[in-house]
């Protein structure tokens, strides 16, 4: 499946090997990170409440310009940036289940997610983001250098019928075998 209004895909091509492994596997991204890095760590940037990306609108059956709650965070491989993440959640999603991620500070949102049993995640998608992306554009106004074009998968995961939506964007260090 395709859409080519969003760009997102189902199933990638053309992704380098070592990369592929890690944009498809389906299992904790926190615990892959945590066994391929020496020291792990979740760095916060920003949460709270803002706009949903356009391209997140559908998804989450919200209107364009809602505002839903945002957390954005590196996952750190010692001192080296490895994943920017990106999660949405809509509102009503805050009184549905979903209270505890706003008090998650440093800790792996990831964690939380595959820990507990209720909650069920959607398939992956995935496309490359440049410049002009609102993900590109987070990762470029932090990082000193950012290749032209990076990876980036999303899925939904569901708890008491509320999505929340995760969106992680693959640094070049995970490019590296």
């Amino acid at each position: 499946m395709h859409d080519l209004r969003q760009g997102w895909i189902a199933h990638p091509l053309s992704i380098p090997r070592p990369l592929r492994h890690w944009l498809v596997d389906r299992g904790s991204l926190t615990q892959r990170l945590r066994s391929h890095c020496t020291d792990f760590r979740v760095m916060p940037l920003a949460t709270g409440l803002a706009r949903a990306h356009r391209d997140e609108c559908g998804l989450l059956a919200l209107a364009p310009q809602t505002h839903a709650y945002v957390r954005e965070v590196l996952l750190m491989c010692g001192n080296t940036p490895a994943v920017f993440a990106h999660s949405v959640l809509p509102l009503a999603g805050l009184r549905g289940g979903w209270h505890g991620i706003t008090g998650l500070g440093n800790r792996s949102l990831g964690e939380a997610l595959f820990r507990d049993p209720r909650i069920g995640r959607q398939a992956l998608s995935f496309r490359r983001v440049c410049g002009g992306h609102p993900l590109y554009d987070a990762v470029a106004t932090r990082l000193p250098e950012v290749p032209h074009r990076l990876w980036a998968r999303r899925s939904a995961f569901c708890l008491n019928g509320h999505p929340l939506l995760v969106t992680e964007v693959f640094l070049p260090l995970l490019e590296c075998p």
